[in-house]
């Protein structure tokens, strides 16, 4: 399900979600070549958090090739920093579009409750606890870890709390055919993080050998559920809107 818009208006421009948009587009962009092969296996080994690497599990030189002839190694002294550079790095067009819609979908509630500076910090806590919760279940990767579905799966169970009820506008692709379905946030998040929780107890037994961070999803989703009423406003918490009945609306292609 890909989500494209909800019914929640909000008081405040989305001033740091659009920043954090731009900010990772640019950073696909000039950084990681626009996705070519070179720059990019090369930002994924230089910025991507390799979980071996940080909590010293493995031998520095152990490696893993991420592109013909581009082995990415774990360096003797750790990249501590990467924890924050791998939330602005991605691993490809569809991975970097597929994160920001879900950003730009769910981010501006968000921030309009928290304001700007406190969304700020909100979003690198969930980020951060994120990546923690990946290299947990995962202490001997050598395979490093990018994306900003970590810190975006906060905002997300934020949401969840928040405004449970209100309806978001929903692309579905069928084998057969194509649906758009307005659903309450708690029908469309609670399958999103049930999928997330199945498929990583279902890659346990390749949890070092690459594929999708579902760990880092789950433990980013419940940072966000943890930590929004720290960083929400009661006064933005008292003005949020009276949710209408959820209902479902749906069109087939």
């Amino acid at each position: 399900m890909f989500p494209y818009k909800d019914e929640n208006p909000t008081e405040h421009p989305a001033v740091i979600t659009v920043a954090i948009i731009v900010a990772n587009a640019l950073a696909f962009i000039l950084i990681q070549g626009a996705g070519a092969q070179g720059p990019l296996a090369r930002s994924v080994c230089d910025l991507g958090l390799i979980p071996g690497e940080v909590l010293h599990s493995v031998r520095p030189g152990s490696g893993v090739e991420l592109a013909p002839g581009m082995i990415c190694m774990v360096d003797a002294v750790p990249k501590y920093w990467t924890v924050l550079t791998s939330m602005f790095m991605h691993g490809g067009w569809f991975h970097l579009i597929g994160n920001m819609l879900f950003l730009w979908v769910f981010g501006n509630n968000i921030e309009d409750v928290m304001g700007h500076g406190k969304f700020l910090i909100f979003y690198l806590l969930c980020g951060t606890a994120a990546a923690a919760a990946q290299v947990f279940v995962s202490p001997h990767s050598v395979v490093p870890m990018v994306g900003a579905s970590g810190a975006i799966s906060g905002v997300l169970g934020a949401y969840l709390l928040l405004y449970p009820r209100v309806r978001v506008h929903t692309l579905v692709i069928l084998p057969i055919y194509i649906t758009t379905v307005a659903l309450p946030a708690w029908v469309m998040l609670g399958y999103w993080i049930l999928l997330q929780v199945l498929s990583g107890l279902g890659s346990l037994s390749e949890i070092d050998k690459g594929g999708v961070a579902f760990f880092a999803h789950v433990g980013g989703f419940i940072a966000g559920l943890v930590l929004v009423k720290l960083f929400a406003s009661e006064d933005a918490l008292k003005r949020r809107p009276v949710q209408p009945p959820p209902y479902y609306r749906y069109r087939t292609y």
